[in-house]
């Protein structure tokens, strides 16, 4: 079933929505609409509005999101195995209990998203701003990790286990518990490093010569 350009705010949509079929939204408004529990697997959201819609529980496994957005979407609980969302403004959306695994999210932005509690082997983030983000407990095991902001998020039990971080910025990031075990960090911007809890979460990482004295400075010692 295709929707184009038509206003679907406020309205429950997933009885509208028969299983099996692909489904595609172009240019809509989903202002708080109800997809509770709908079936859109391989389901396609292209520019269309996302404001405060209910997702949870939907199965969007392989869904694509290109472009639009909105403010506190809710995917709680929802099955987003294999989907993609480039462009989006997931701002302040709700991940929680969600199965992310081999989701992807490019070149979206992501304030004050949550993640922390989602389900699955892994996701990848690429060009993403994540500020004040709550990552809790996320696993960016391996992961190639590139253009990603993650100032002042709360990164605490995340693994970065072997991760590299490429033009990243973890400035004001809670490292509480954070492990970056050869890691490599050289290309990511680590704010400054001036409490204990901070120093341990960095422990085994890979990091370059001015890095580390930047860190020695914070502590008080001068290095000649």
């Amino acid at each position: 079933m295709n929707f184009d350009g038509e206003d679907l705010s406020r309205k429950p949509l997933a009885d509208r929505l028969a299983p099996g079929e692909t489904h595609v939204f172009h240019d809509c408004d989903l202002t708080e609409a109800d997809l509770w529990g709908a079936s859109l697997a391989g389901a396609r959201f292209e520019s269309c509005v996302l404001e405060q819609t209910d997702f949870r529980k939907a199965d969007l496994d392989g869904a694509v999101f290109t472009g639009g957005g909105g403010m506190r979407a809710r995917f709680s609980d929802a099955d987003l195995i294999d989907a993609t969302f480039t462009d989006v403004d997931l701002s302040s959306a709700q991940f929680g209990g969600a199965l992310l695994t081999d989701a992807a999210f490019t070149g979206c932005r992501m304030i004050g998203a949550s993640l922390t509690g989602s389900r699955g082997t892994g996701f990848t983030v690429t060009g993403c701003n994540l500020t004040l983000a709550n990552l809790g407990g996320c696993s960016f095991r391996r992961e190639h990790i590139e253009g990603v902001r993650f100032d002042d998020a709360d990164l605490a039990g995340c693994d970065f286990t072997q991760a590299t971080l490429t033009d990243c910025r973890l400035i004001g990031a809670r490292l509480l518990k954070t492990v970056f075990a050869q890691a490599d960090l050289r290309g990511a911007d680590l704010g400054d490093i001036d409490d204990d809890t901070r120093l341990r979460a960095l422990a085994g990482a890979v990091i370059t010569q001015s890095q580390a004295t930047a860190i020695l400075a914070a502590r008080g010692l001068t290095v000649i």
